[in-house]
């Protein structure tokens, strides 16, 4: 175990949790295998990995991320609406996430974020976009780039 600080292409192990600022909980591994990965290899928001920067093992540290570092504002135009009748008799609520295909038949998830009798709106903006996020990380360690 190294006892370096983070750089650009450090090979990091770590604990995290990301909050909203309300202090929910969105996503944490504190209670399993910590995330390891190489800063720079697209694997970690950029936001995320720049606020490690400079970190060491065994440092434990709250930071706040904002949209724009994050995952970006809500975007208007990923919001779109679809005749009710491309639904068929299928149960609709806010919130509920439905896989659509993209153009190259990948799957891109969305949410319904309202719905009527004739239309149905559904947002593909990314969940957490527009969001203000902390984030705990517990560093275990840091590993000099190759």
């Amino acid at each position: 175990m190294s006892s370096s600080a983070i750089v650009d292409n450090s090979r990091v192990t770590l604990h995290f949790a990301i909050k909203l600022a309300d202090g929910q909980i969105v996503d944490s591994n504190f209670e399993a295998e910590p995330a390891v990965f190489s800063v720079g290899d697209g694997q970690m928001l950029e936001g995320f990995e720049r606020a490690l920067i400079g970190l060491s093992s065994g440092d434990e540290k709250q930071f706040e991320i904002l949209p724009e570092q994050g995952f970006g504002m809500a975007n208007p135009n990923n919001m779109q609406k679809f005749p009710r009748s491309q639904f068929k008799d299928m149960e609709l609520e806010e919130g509920l996430v439905i896989s659509f295909s993209d153009a190259g038949n990948g799957e891109l998830p969305g949410v319904i974020s309202e719905f009527n009798d004739d239309k149905v709106t559904v947002d593909f903006n990314h969940p957490l976009a527009g969001q203000t996020l902390l984030f705990d990380v517990k560093i275990i360690s840091v590993e000099a780039a190759e």
